[in-house]
């Protein structure tokens, strides 16, 4: 089980890792300038949607591509992320995992089935069409197909996180969050499901527990530190300044891609997850409105007179806690991050991720 938890995690990784300093781009891009942001600029802010709708997927679907079939195949990559993006109204991250590689992977069989069956002089000419051809008939289905089921995916989940609020059994609602986190759906369960709740709550109670379900900075800054502390490679080096972007800049998108590289660190956010979500359920905790971004600053300007103990309370408990089992995780199970760094330095890719 932990080899086959290391190889899964180990393709992800050469699919995400090395686009890293693009999230830190985007990140940091977002964190200056968009409206709630430390220096709001309506100009620049205009780089943030255009780069996570469509940028930071098409890079995704091109390594995975070209993980599997060099230059050739991260172009038919790209090209079916380019459909699966415009058949979806969420960020496609997870289906540019999906689809980068599987273009890239067709096309290569694809040439090995018809490499000694073109006539000579007709190479350049066979190889331009029939990667333009598999790839628009790739980019077609995956904005009838695959996109619309990503979209299933996200309002699946924010059914999920209500009914278990309004079950009133809030801590386990963080487990479909965090889940949904990771996907990049944050903001359609925080904005879609979680604010419309925590405004109601709100308007009879003078503050809302619904607010913090999803913003809460803390579990994803325990998580990073396991990585500054136990990680290796890029993740390691990178997650200090990922800390900055999402702990004081509220830019929670920084540390996903982190989960990705090694899925089972999304146990490390779930510990951190309850346990602030119970100890705000115990202690009655609250915030008056959606910070945003959930930065810790956030926090403290919508947390309402004599809750700042226990909402505070709530995110450094998170952090802690998320900290120590993802540390455990990352010393006895660790992403095979040097590895996929190699492979996507020298353009190869395990042999799994073909399979």
């Amino acid at each position: 089980m932990q080899e086959r938890v290391q190889r899964f995690g180990g393709n992800l990784a050469s699919l995400v890792i090395p686009n890293i300093g693009a999230f830190i781009a985007w990140g940091l891009i977002t964190a200056f300038f968009i409206p709630t942001g430390w220096t709001p600029n309506e100009t620049l802010a205009k780089l943030v949607g255009p780069m996570i709708t469509f940028l930071l997927p098409l890079l995704i679907g091109y390594t995975g591509g070209k993980l599997v079939y060099g230059h050739r195949g991260g172009v038919v990559g790209a090209i079916v992320t380019a459909g699966i993006i415009v058949g979806s109204s969420v960020p496609m991250f997870l289906g540019a995992m999906i689809v980068g590689p599987l273009g890239g992977f067709l096309i290569k069989k694809f040439d090995e089935a018809t490499g000694d069956k073109i006539p000579s002089g007709f190479e350049m000419l066979t190889n331009n069409f029939s990667a333009g051809i598999l790839g628009a008939i790739l980019a077609v289905g995956g904005l009838l197909v695959v996109g619309p089921v990503l979209d299933s995916v996200s309002n699946f989940l924010g059914g999920v996180v209500k009914a278990l609020v309004d079950a009133r059994l809030l801590p386990l609602a963080d487990i479909p969050i965090e889940v949904g986190k990771v996907l990049f759906l944050n903001n359609a369960i925080n904005h879609g499901v979680l604010a419309p709740l925590g405004v109601i709550d709100a308007a009879k109670n003078g503050r809302a527990i619904e607010f913090m379900l999803e913003t809460d900075p803390g579990p994803g800054l325990g998580l990073l530190m396991a990585f500054w502390f136990a990680g290796k490679g890029l993740a390691k080096a990178s997650a200090p300044g990922a800390i900055v972007i999402h702990f004081l800049g509220g830019i929670h998108e920084i540390y996903f891609p982190y989960v990705l590289s090694n899925p089972i660190m999304i146990v490390a956010l779930w510990a951190g997850g309850l346990t602030a979500d119970t100890i705000w359920v115990l202690t009655g905790a609250g915030l008056v409105a959606t910070p945003s971004p959930g930065s810790i600053f956030a926090y403290l300007a919508v947390t309402p007179p004599g809750q700042h103990l226990f909402v505070l309370t709530g995110v450094f408990a998170a952090a802690i806690v998320s900290f120590l089992v993802g540390t455990a995780i990352l010393r006895f199970i660790p992403a095979r991050q040097e590895d996929a760094e190699e492979e996507a330095a020298l353009g190869k890719v395990p042999a799994t991720a073909t399979a």
